[in-house]
């Protein structure tokens, strides 16, 4: 299900549907999702091939999808209830959530961002970080806050986190960049019946959006998927 601001909506471009990805056929047939892409080649080009689409959007349009993005989260009651949230810092052309976490710092919520474990595992913790901390580049030259063994916290301990994405589709099945980090460190949340942790909240570009992705055993649904425009709910 999805929900439209009710505002004029920013336009980009057409939704992508690469070649050889999970998406289903234009024409709705041949039964629904196509399976995954049969070879991993296949599935990095058609990563890259997102990629440089949201990559050539021009820093104006960013700037306003990522305040349109943030409006339509921080008005939700479950961003509300929050009182610890994660998100990320945007590269790669993603769309960029620090407008979420200078209004959640502003609110008095605890904000985070992921690190990698300590003990390896290709699996995340989660490091307290405020606009103007300090960061350091991890083993893939990608910036995490600057911490401490002990000050780290699990996944589980999150209300709500904020997840970067290649493509989505508009039942909230998510495609990242394939090193399965996240899907890892929320695998646990597949045999909870009652309570299942934190708030999932894919965020992307309307135009990331793919007609259906046919999710593999171990990938996490969101719960809702966040763009510029509409919120689709899981």
């Amino acid at each position: 299900m999805s929900v439209s601001s009710g505002k004029p909506e920013l336009q980009p471009g057409p939704p992508l549907e690469p070649a050889g990805s999970r998406s289903q056929s234009s024409n709705g047939t041949g039964g629904g999702c196509l399976p995954f892409l049969s070879s991993m080649n296949q599935s990095r080009d058609s990563r890259n091939s997102i990629r440089q689409r949201r990559q050539q959007l021009s820093a104006e349009y960013r700037m306003a999808a990522a305040l349109g993005a943030c409006k339509q989260l921080v008005s939700l009651r479950r961003f509300l209830g929050a009182k610890r949230i994660a998100l990320y810092l945007a590269a790669d052309g993603e769309l960029d959530p620090l407008p979420v976490l200078e209004q959640a710092c502003a609110m008095g919520k605890q904000c985070y961002l992921p690190v990698l474990h300590p003990l390896g595992y290709k699996r995340l913790c989660f490091a307290a970080w405020r606009p103007g901390d300090a960061l350091r580049p991890n083993r893939y030259n990608i910036a995490e806050p600057e911490w401490t063994p002990s000050a780290l916290i699990k996944p589980w301990a999150l209300d709500l986190v904020v997840v970067p994405l290649v493509a989505f589709d508009a039942a909230a099945n998510r495609l990242g960049m394939g090193g399965g980090y996240y899907d890892r460190s929320f695998a646990w949340r597949r045999n909870r019946r009652y309570w299942n942790g934190p708030s999932l909240v894919g965020y992307g570009y309307e135009l990331q959006k793919l007609s259906c992705i046919s999710p593999r055993p171990w990938d996490i649904k969101m719960d809702l998927i966040v763009t510029e425009n509409t919120l689709y709910m899981g």
